[in-house]
């Protein structure tokens, strides 16, 4: 039986998730298998390469959104995993944001970000 959850998530931009990743001092792999409990292992897309022996993963959707794969339980033997699965969503979300910016058109306008 497969301990591995599937968590639909907001996340659309790759490049922006791996930078997020990277920024968190998270060690980021591309097409790699996420680690589950006892040797389990499932193929994402985007895998973030944790601290012990589970890891977090990203598979693209038909509509272009990502999937958070990941053996959550496990996750949490090592890591507070909703400190961590926010702290990379408020880390996207940020770098979504300043991408989003820096856009042709929007050089000129007058952008004001304010993050609590």
């Amino acid at each position: 039986m497969s301990h591995f959850s599937t968590l639909r998530t907001k996340i659309t931009d790759a490049e922006i998730l791996k930078a997020s990743l990277r920024d968190l001092g998270i060690s980021v792999k591309t097409e790699a298998d996420v680690r589950g409990y006892n040797g389990q292992r499932v193929r994402s897309d985007i895998v973030a390469v944790l601290d012990g022996e589970y890891d977090l993963g990203w598979s693209r959707n038909t509509d272009g959104s990502f999937d958070l794969i990941a053996d959550l339980w496990g996750v949490a033997k090592k890591h507070n995993q909703t400190e961590l699965i926010n702290s990379i969503n408020q880390k996207y979300a940020v770098n979504k944001t300043l991408a989003e910016v820096k856009r042709p058109g929007l050089q000129t306008a007058n952008v004001k970000l304010v993050v609590q």
